[in-house]
């Protein structure tokens, strides 16, 4: 079967390529990337995307930020909600204007300015979660900061692009109601803190009583997916519901024994894949007429989160240097705004002749933010 052949390229070139960032200073996750363009159709073309392989790296980002909530310090994420509300705040507000600005200086309409705008204001941490993991700073206040933030930009860049849509967007556009998205975001929250609090505990305990292989590592999965799941119905990006699930679980008797044995199920298997899909995304052709676009947007993309993260951890008490870990914690689009590409795409509100540009833009801002990030956290520690 062509899936095992896909398999076993995918597990051995991650782990050689990880291993070789890693023995050049970088994080292993800069490998990791790396090989997917490598793999992918922008140069060998040895791994192509099938129905099978999403599924595979859909588990993967799934699995990845429920490690994360497992391993956030719930105290440290509640003593600094006001940091995570002001950097996802600023840190949209910033790439926002910037990114609008550079679609109307090279001749975008309004409506695909704003687009563009929408499109770089999105977060994803998923590869900031890796690099700090790999550094052991995940209990840290500026790390919890991050995830903070990253939950929060979520919601409100949702939320803006529910709005854009309505107002902008193409057929059927008109449909989308702002405050039904809100109301959604509100029902999510409401009902995953409940079940987190209430059921989540004791669906583990009753989970440990079966005579079965792994029962509490399966029940904590099946937390994991179904928070996904619900999340996806509400119009949240399922990667928020499985860290909250984890955050939920971190709080139980069994964190330690889930967390030990999700672990090398996520990042032998289903990890990999996600880290090799983002690198699937590219390809060069057409890119060379828009080169100054890219390379412009990728710039301002990169630091207009850098300057807002910043800005919003400086606003409420940090130093400068975690300021700037915070900010470069922020930079990585990834996965959230490829999904928001897609959409202005289908919707006309982002061009076919500036899709790719855009796409690999974003892939770029995902390439910069792990080297430095572990650079800025590296001194953190030794200040620290």
């Amino acid at each position: 079967m062509e899936i095992l052949l896909t398999i076993i390229i995918i597990l051995v070139s991650t782990k050689i390529f990880g291993h070789l960032a890693v023995m050049l200073g970088q994080p292993a996750v800069l490998g990791k990337l790396l090989i997917g363009i490598v793999l992918g159709p922008a140069v060998l073309s040895w791994v192509n995307h099938s129905d099978v392989f999403q599924v595979f790296s859909d588990i993967g980002v799934l699995l990845l930020m429920f490690l994360a909530g497992l391993e956030t310090d719930m105290d440290q994420l509640k003593k600094n909600w006001k940091p995570s509300v002001a950097v996802a705040v600023i840190g949209i507000i910033i790439p926002f204007i910037s990114a609008f600005a550079v679609g109307y200086a090279f001749g975008f309409d309004l409506n695909h300015s704003v687009f563009l705008g929408v499109l770089f204001s999105a977060t994803s941490v998923s590869i900031t979660v890796q690099v700090l993991k790999e550094l052991d700073v995940m209990q840290t206040r500026e790390s919890t900061t991050i995830l903070g933030a990253a939950v929060v930009d979520d919601i409100l860049v949702v939320i803006l692009l529910a709005f854009v849509m309505s107002f902008m967007g193409g057929d059927g556009a008109s449909a989308v109601s702002i405050p039904m998205v809100i109301l959604k975001k509100v029902i999510f929250f409401v009902v995953a803190i409940g079940v987190g609090i209430y059921l989540v505990p004791l669906i583990l305990k009753v989970a440990k009583k079966f005579k079965v292989t792994a029962p509490v590592t399966t029940a904590a999965l099946i937390i994991c997916f179904a928070f996904a799941y619900f999340g996806e119905m509400l119009g949240m990006a399922g990667i928020i519901g499985t860290f909250i699930a984890g955050l939920f679980i971190s709080q139980t008797e069994f964190k330690h024994e889930i967390e030990h044995s999700v672990d090398p199920i996520a990042n032998s298997l289903f990890v990999p894949f996600f880290y090799v899909s983002v690198g699937l995304s590219i390809s060069f052709t057409g890119v060379a007429s828009q080169l100054w676009f890219l390379i412009i947007c990728t710039i301002v993309a990169v630091f207009s989160k850098l300057i807002g993260g910043f800005i919003g951890a400086r606003m409420t008490g940090f130093n400068k240097l975690s300021s700037l870990g915070i900010g470069s914690g922020m930079v990585s689009r990834g996965e959230v705004a490829l999904i928001i590409g897609t959409t202005g795409l289908a919707s006309g509100l982002l061009e076919q002749e500036y899709y790719t540009t855009v796409i690999i833009s974003v892939i770029l801002t995902t390439l910069i933010a792990p080297p430095m990030l572990k650079k800025i956290f590296l001194q953190l520690k030794t200040v620290k």
